[in-house]
């Protein structure tokens, strides 16, 4: 059986991630990083490595040229690796943005954007990348990109880092909380599987119009401001939300910062059967930000996903959102 460039890829990163697992006694993750760096600086980098590791992990660098495989093949191999070493192993802070959902909203980039060539992209919640790779790989139109990412966790920035310097993506990455001050200029685009649940840092978000009237700020609340603040006039911002997002308390206060600042485009409930728990379920959020000679869209593009093997009514629902961007776009 023909073995794909993914698969030959993933037992490549699989294999030297083990024998590094094994001599260097760190996890799973943080030997994958470690041979991602060495893939992508065509060398062994860990000194502490026995010759006869070395040279193991030599031979199974040099069978593969990883500078003649696509991007999304290094990124869906790299992906699955991530994947393998979060398994049973996992963190809340630690989940990865589905491929599904990434491809979903890489349709949604391409439709509203259109033909950019120049295009500037954030991701303030970035994690290992997947998502914010994902669109790059898939912004055909754009001829030249400037992408930011913005992860306050080391290990998973670092795979971030990794897997865009394995994809030859030129990402500029930035290891801090995404809610602290950011020196990155306002972006075309802005892409986030926004972070849920509480912020525990009170006086910072004291200076955000979406702090909480009482008790802890929502985190998820906090970064549609910052996005909102990072974001170019009549540019386009896409949330992966929570499907309660306009129903808790704080909710009215978030409402009205929208309606103040940006026009919805697009509220997509996805299928439920791609989350694990029918209370974990999301829905992708999409805004553009004002400006003068932008008018709010005739309606707002309201549905409900079905299920991804329902080609019959996938297609059908394809259909309605084409018949909407002509009239609304």
């Amino acid at each position: 059986m023909k073995v794909t460039p993914v698969e030959r890829l993933f037992m490549l990163f699989n294999e030297t991630t083990e024998i590094l697992q094994d001599e260097l006694d760190c996890t799973y993750l943080e030997a994958l990083a470690e041979t991602g760096d060495n893939l992508f600086h065509e060398d062994i980098l860990q000194d502490s490595l026995s010759e006869i590791t070395k040279k193991r992990l030599k031979k199974k660098y040099d069978d593969i040229i990883i500078a003649s495989y696509a991007s999304e093949d290094i990124r869906k191999a790299f992906q699955l690796s991530i994947l393998k070493g979060m398994k049973g192993n996992i963190q809340p802070n630690h989940q990865m943005t589905p491929d599904t959902i990434g491809f979903i909203i890489s349709y949604f980039t391409e439709k509203f954007i259109g033909a950019k060539t120049d295009l500037s992209i954030l991701d303030p919640a970035v994690g290992t990348g997947n998502l914010l790779s994902t669109i790059i790989n898939r912004q055909g139109n754009a001829s030249h990109i400037r992408a930011f990412g913005v992860e306050v966790d080391e290990l998973l920035i670092k795979l971030a880092f990794v897997g865009a310097n394995l994809q030859k993506q030129g990402t500029e990455f930035f290891h801090q909380d995404a809610l602290e001050p950011l020196f990155i200029d306002p972006v075309d685009l802005v892409v986030c599987d926004l972070p849920v649940g509480y912020y525990p840092n009170d006086v910072q978000a004291g200076k955000y119009e979406l702090n909480a009237s009482k008790g802890h700020a929502y985190a998820h609340h906090l970064f549609i401001e910052q996005s909102m603040n990072h974001t170019k006039s009549g540019g386009y911002l896409f949330f992966l939300i929570p499907n309660n997002l306009f129903e808790s308390e704080e909710a009215a206060k978030l409402h009205s910062f929208l309606k103040r600042t940006a026009y919805i485009q697009c509220i997509l409930q996805l299928p439920l059967s791609l989350f694990k728990a029918k209370n974990a379920g999301k829905s992708i959020l999409i805004l553009q930000k004002k400006k003068p000679g932008i008018e709010a869209p005739k309606e707002v593009l309201l549905a409900t996903l079905p299920k991804l093997s329902n080609k019959e009514a996938l297609d059908k629902m394809m259909l309605g959102m084409e018949k909407w961007f002509k009239e609304n776009k």
